[in-house]
């Protein structure tokens, strides 16, 4: 055994003592600590590492703790909060990424680590499989999803575009929908490319949607839109915060990043995507041109709908008017019968007017003076016969004999006493007058007026007044 190492037996104290020659009192844990500490950071002040992220994690005072690792060997990290927020990226687990800073110990733990100052992805497959990484866990969520894509505006009067103001782009843009249909452009500026861009990018896309509907600077489509370039370049638009962004606007999205062999996360969140950004102006609006003719041929269209059932109904009614026969011929059977009519009434009347003529020439010659005559004489003598049939049987002549004429109400001769007892009142015709005289019969509603009595001749006695008083 060396001699700098006593034997037990030759060291039995339970104090410790100082040794022959050594001059050196016992170091504290601290003070070795402190030794190491400066011992590793004077050695390894500033290193690169490459392995893989574990355990990563991120506390409330935004400092970030992680470990790399590869085959064979770990190493503590941790980033403190001002370096975290330059992150080009979102550290996961999993991530191959080559980390730059300087190596120090931990006394609380007895532990080395690295205080990570800049942390890229290693290499560009890395940087692929982050994206994929990505890519699944929001397409899980359904952000993806082709049922909540939303139609485009036929033709949006307000388009708001997000992308840098200075690039190439926006003027591109422009010039695209100048040619096709001008519209109106709202521009929100945006950092495309590096730090910050992506918070820039989400702020402009949600500062659109949050405008209310009716706002003047309210559009009706949104397109985020950028040049090509590397997949560094384009990182910022495959950021969760920008394909979050795009996904809750509430305003339909155009996503137009990079070429048409580019693709972001930014493409798959989006309502449509387009290869470039010219070709994102060519789908946010029509060519007036094309909708003038469109019109146009609509027009025409129309005027043709409402003509062709006229020239149609015009057709038929020629085809009718055709088919069907003249007027004469209607009429000729109508005009044969008139005909026909005319002649048989000519023939008719002198039909009729000639055996008139024939029945006057016979009655001519029966007619002479002295059947005439003798006719005249046979009706002279039957009517002076009944002129003396009229003067003997009338009443009036026997009361001109001195007989007395009985007449009732209503002016009917009264023939029985029996008759003229049902009278209240009778009139007596003399031949020299009228006398009115009473039955003593109580008298009835008359249905007649009574007839005045005339008053008698003078030197006329005076009438009873009771025939059968």
């Amino acid at each position: 055994m060396p001699a700098d190492f006593p034997s037990d037996s030759q060291d039995d104290s339970l104090v410790a003592k100082g040794r022959a020659g050594d001059n050196a009192a016992p170091l504290s844990i601290s003070e070795i600590s402190g030794l190491l500490k400066r011992t590793v950071e004077e050695r390894f002040g500033y290193v690169r590492l490459r392995g893989e992220l574990s355990g990563v994690k991120r506390a409330a005072s935004g400092h970030m703790y992680c470990a790399l690792k590869d085959e064979k060997a770990v190493i503590d990290g941790v980033m403190w909060r001002g370096n975290t927020q330059r992150l080009a990226f979102q550290p996961e687990d999993g991530l191959e990424v080559v980390a730059s800073g300087k190596l120090t110990t931990y006394p609380g733990r007895s532990k080395y680590q690295i205080v990570i100052e800049r942390m890229e992805l290693a290499g560009e497959g890395a940087l692929l499989a982050l994206l994929e990484k990505t890519r699944a866990r929001l397409a899980a969520e359904g952000l993806f999803d082709e049922e909540r894509k939303r139609a485009l505006p036929f033709l949006p009067r307000t388009i708001g575009v997000v992308t840098s103001p200075t690039g190439a782009v926006i003027r591109d843009i422009l010039h695209r929908l100048a040619d096709r249909f001008p519209s109106r452009v709202i521009v929100w500026p945006a950092l495309v490319q590096g730090q910050g861009a992506a918070d820039q990018v989400a702020g402009a896309v949600r500062g659109f949607s949050a405008l209310p509907e009716g706002h003047p600077d309210r559009p009706d489509l949104v397109i985020v839109a950028r040049g090509g370039g590397s997949i560094e370049d384009l990182w910022s638009f495959n950021e969760e915060t920008v394909v979050r962004a795009i996904a809750e606007c509430s305003i339909p999205t155009i996503s137009a990043v990079g070429h048409e062999t580019d693709t972001t996360l930014a493409d798959y969140a989006a309502d449509k995507r387009a290869p470039t950004p010219t070709a994102a102006a060519e789908i946010a609006v029509p060519v007036r041109q094309e909708l003038a003719a469109t019109l146009s041929d609509f027009g025409a269209r129309q005027q043709r709908a409402i003509l062709r059932p006229v020239q149609l109904g015009r057709e038929r009614l020629e085809a009718r008017v055709q088919r069907m026969p003249k007027l004469e011929v209607l009429l000729q059977p109508q005009a044969q019968r008139l005909d026909d009519a005319a002649t048989r009434l000519a023939n008719g009347l002198r039909d009729r007017a000639a055996r008139a003529r024939d029945r006057l020439q016979s009655d001519r010659a029966r007619l002479n003076a002295p059947l005439l005559k003798i006719r005249v004489e046979q009706a002279q003598q039957r009517l002076t016969a009944v002129s003396r049939l009229m003067v003997s049987l009338d009443p009036d002549n026997v009361v001109k004999r001195g007989y007395v004429r009985v007449i009732g109400p209503e002016g009917k001769t009264v023939t029985t006493h029996a008759a003229a007892a049902k009278e209240a009142a009778l009139t007596l015709k003399f031949r020299d007058g009228d006398l009115a005289v009473t039955t003593g019969k109580a008298p009835q509603a008359p249905t007649a007026p009574k007839p005045r009595a005339k008053r008698p001749a003078k030197g006329t006695p005076p009438a009873q007044d009771d025939l059968f008083g």
